[in-house]
């Protein structure tokens, strides 16, 4: 039996390349690649869990590029079979793998680094992957993870116009609440997602012995607000959230 949602990725995978990709997304270009380059320092071993179209796969191979390392390793997995395509065409040289992130098919310890880049706001399972991803990081190894703010998930938020009060501002669902939609995000597109409150990925993590070092939620990027100018009134409202942990030593 196929997986509906999975279904979604694949015949929406053009409008995600099209719209994320390739420079054309100020989110990724100013704000998630220039923050995972800041946090590649000693990432040889590199699993990059819903790589798509490989997209920071290239980012994390032209940096080890620059810092040459035998171990350097570079392996990208997704379950989307026409993002993964497509990826390889764009660098035949970096290694995709078609998989799960609840079912990761590699051995314990595999690698010094993993990334998630808004990924998890997509899986129904999100205990056992990061629970998987703690087992193949060797001991001491690095998750970064990167997720669209929750504030941002939760049913209903978005930006208002008020034409009895005159107003204009940006509601917040009830966000304590788990849920999920399949939302049409352009005319004719549709993608699910899974809200969850921040707390419950902060015990996912503690619970699989990942110790978290820091936590960013940065503004909108500049780029972002000239292309959607309703959020001039809410730059002060994260859209991302950005979490790096460690695996503990046992």
């Amino acid at each position: 039996m196929t997986d509906p949602r999975q279904d979604l990725w694949e015949k929406n995978a053009l409008w995600w390349q099209e719209n994320f990709t390739q420079g054309v997304d100020p989110e990724y270009e100013e704000q998630i690649i220039p923050l995972l380059e800041r946090h590649l320092d000693q990432a040889h071993k590199v699993l990059d869990i819903g790589t798509g179209d490989g997209q920071l796969t290239r980012v994390i191979k032209s940096y080890q590029s620059s810092h040459y390392n035998p171990q350097n390793l570079i392996i990208g997995i997704d379950p989307t079979d026409t993002l993964l395509k497509r990826a390889s065409s764009l660098d035949n040289k970096i290694n995709y793998v078609r998989g799960l992130a609840e079912l990761l098919p590699f051995v314990d310890a595999s690698f010094d680094t993993a990334i998630a880049c808004l990924v998890f706001e997509h899986i129904d399972y999100f205990e056992e992957a990061i629970l998987e991803i703690s087992r193949v990081l060797e001991p001491g190894g690095s998750f970064l993870f990167f997720l669209n703010h929750p504030i941002m998930q939760s049913p209903g938020s978005g930006w208002i116009e008020d034409h009895i009060l005159q107003e204009n501002y940006f509601r917040i669902g009830p966000y304590l609440e788990s849920s999920s939609i399949v939302e049409e995000v352009d005319k004719g597109i549709f993608i699910p997602f899974i809200h969850r409150p921040i707390s419950l990925y902060v015990n996912a993590l503690i619970n699989s012995n990942l110790r978290i070092d820091s936590m960013q939620e940065p503004p909108p990027p500049v780029g972002f607000i000239n292309k959607a100018f309703e959020y001039n009134n809410v730059d002060k409202i994260p859209r991302l959230l950005f979490i790096k942990a460690t695996k503990l030593k046992i």
